[in-house]
């Protein structure tokens, strides 16, 4: 069973989006080990400089760095990635188990992005879209299309 770890900077705060959440968490557990672990935003003045914000992003992608699994495939939440279709996707999953990787991370960035390292760090770099998300909503559009791309996988009723 593919392990799969969703690294995000900051946590859920409205109920609505920790229920979402939790029923997509609890859906995958049929499918993989999920973990989900949160990352401390760094607290930036109201109007930072651009350095203040290289600074926050460097320390978020510290954190991050730290906590994606040794030997994970890793896949960072970017503006410039690679857009891909819900088939995709679940290729993707698929091609890494099929490479003989047990674990895959995903990675949403704070507010303004992942840093440099965390972009290089990664394996590849996927794009939900050209729209900009809040990252509570990123979150859980990660996680559905997760369950999704295991579904199409398993040949469920899920995806139409």
């Amino acid at each position: 069973m593919q392990t799969v770890t969703v690294v995000c900077v900051g946590n859920l705060k409205e109920g609505y989006w920790k229920d979402a959440a939790a029923e997509y968490q609890k859906r995958l557990g049929a499918f993989c080990k999920l973990l989900v672990v949160e990352i401390e935003e760094e607290r930036l003045p109201q109007k930072p400089s651009l350095a203040q914000i290289a600074a926050g992003m460097k320390e978020e992608g510290r954190r991050i760095l730290s906590r994606i699994p040794a030997g994970s495939f890793v896949i960072a939440l970017c503006i410039e990635g690679k857009p891909q279709s819900s088939e995709e996707l679940a290729g993707l999953l698929e091609q890494v188990a099929i490479g003989g990787k047990s674990d895959i991370s995903f990675v949403i960035g704070g507010s303004f992005g992942l840093s440099q390292e965390v972009k290089e760090r990664a394996d590849q770099s996927l794009s939900m879209s050209r729209m900009t998300f809040p990252h509570q909503l990123a979150r859980v559009m990660l996680l559905e299309q997760i369950y999704r791309g295991y579904q199409i996988l398993n040949g469920g009723k899920y995806h139409k």
